[in-house]
């Protein structure tokens, strides 16, 4: 664990994109400044990450030492094309060799690696929202996360 190093992940629909991304800016402004946060592991596929993004792109203006990383569940082996691209909005990005034959799996072994790797996990998770009939991978992440004694920031709240 990295005690320097929050993660995000979340529902893909949200609700209240603008007021919840003032809250999100605000949440991770804190970490900066107060628990001396300076790594952000980002997943993809949620408007909810899409929204992490942007409020800490926007705040790497003023803090511009924050890193923003980007864990791929997807490719493993990417080419410098590619590479090249994704730097353009991350300061890195890496794919866990651990998740390599996780198949549909990937993505839950995705965020589990980013639960390992941070201190604080920046969620928005609505039981509400979750499926009846199967798990949803933000309510395994969560369960993940609680069971691991990470602490949580549920910014559906």
């Amino acid at each position: 664990m990295n005690r320097n190093t929050a993660c995000f992940f979340g529902h893909r629909e949200i609700e209240n994109k603008n007021e919840l991304k003032e809250k999100i800016k605000q949440q991770i402004e804190a970490l900066i400044v107060n628990e001396e946060i300076y790594i952000f592991l980002f997943g993809s596929k949620s408007a909810f990450d899409d929204l992490c993004y942007l409020a800490t792109t926007e705040l790497k203006q003023k803090y511009p030492h924050i890193q923003r990383v980007y864990v791929r569940a997807e490719y493993p082996y990417i080419s410098e094309h590619y590479k090249n691209y994704l730097l353009e909005s991350y300061e890195d990005t890496y794919y866990p060799q651990k998740i390599l034959n996780s198949g549909r799996a990937s993505y839950v072994e995705r965020n589990y690696e980013m639960i390992d790797k941070s201190c604080v996990c920046v969620v928005y998770y609505n039981s509400e929202y979750a499926p009846k009939s199967r798990k949803s991978g933000t309510q395994i992440a969560y369960n993940y996360a609680l069971k691991n004694k990470k602490k949580i920031i549920n910014t559906f709240n």
